[in-house]
């Protein structure tokens, strides 16, 4: 994973970079658990049980009529899926490797390789478990079809964006007052829970209330979603270049903020907490 430094070219530096970050995903998967296998299912669980969860939602309330015209699971796997890539990736990004971490001893080690690290374990491990999911359903209990799958897969990797942004952010200001950026970050996906928009769609609400939920670039990434899933869903009030460009700007501010926290960091930072 180390070797000593030496002259290379800067494309021979960038192959060098990737390699390192390819093994810090690696190592990053397999401290989430020792078997490959188990961690895949309890990823794959935490996506299952919040579908069914909206399934009998939506049955006992009687909103499916809500609900774009197609396959019900497959609409709230939309939004599952986007949650659970933007929220894990938060989560993952803002506990990477600081400037006082062990690993940051070796000179070619960074806190910009640590992100991308976890970052892209995170994708690797959603991404592998939206396709199970998608297989097992398609192949036991009804056939679907996905009208645009690259465009739909570009939404996926714009909700793992959009979630490094707000990660990198609260990387770099959880040092400063830990416990308040912690409850701040549970915070923030617990609101997203109902701010996401996974549990209806934008073109059925009321004007009046699409501007609670406007801000948010994962409303935008999942209304987007299902316009490129379903056939006959045509998204009116949502963008893709909104998050785009709020994910664009918070990875600046994110990169900006964690330098400037490195100046200071100090392994007796929380000695009196």
């Amino acid at each position: 994973m180390f070797q000593p430094a030496r002259s290379r070219t800067h494309v021979g530096g960038l192959l060098a970079t990737a390699e390192l970050i390819f093994h810090v995903a690696v190592r990053d998967i397999r401290k989430s658990h020792g078997n490959a296998i188990i961690g895949l299912l309890m990823s794959m669980v935490q996506s299952i049980v919040m579908v069914m969860f909206l399934y009998v939602l939506f049955t006992v309330l009687k909103m499916r009529g809500s609900a774009v015209r197609g396959d019900f699971m497959l609409y709230s796997m939309t939004g599952v899926f986007m949650y659970m890539t933007h929220i894990k990736t938060i989560k993952s990004v803002a506990a990477a490797e600081g400037a006082t971490s062990a690993m940051m001893k070796h000179a070619p080690m960074n806190t910009v390789v640590a992100i991308a690290g976890q970052a892209l374990a995170t994708l690797y491990q959603q991404i592998l478990s939206i396709m199970v999911i998608l297989f097992f359903y398609n192949t036991v209990f009804n056939r679907i079809t996905i009208e645009q799958p690259v465009y739909s897969l570009c939404m996926v990797l714009l909700a793992w964006l959009s979630g490094i942004g707000v990660g990198m952010v609260f990387k770099a200001a959880t040092p400063w007052s830990p416990n308040f950026f912690l409850i701040l970050q549970t915070v923030y996906s617990r609101i997203n829970m109902i701010a996401s928009g996974k549990m209806f769609l934008a073109n059925a609400m009321p004007t009046s209330k699409l501007a609670w939920f406007w801000w948010n670039p994962l409303f935008h990434t999942i209304d987007q979603c299902r316009g490129f899933v379903f056939l006959n869903y045509h998204p009116h009030y949502s963008s893709v270049s909104y998050p785009l460009i709020v994910s664009l700007a918070l990875i600046t501010l994110g990169l900006m903020g964690d330098s400037f926290t490195r100046k200071y960091a100090s392994l007796s930072w929380s000695a009196g907490r």
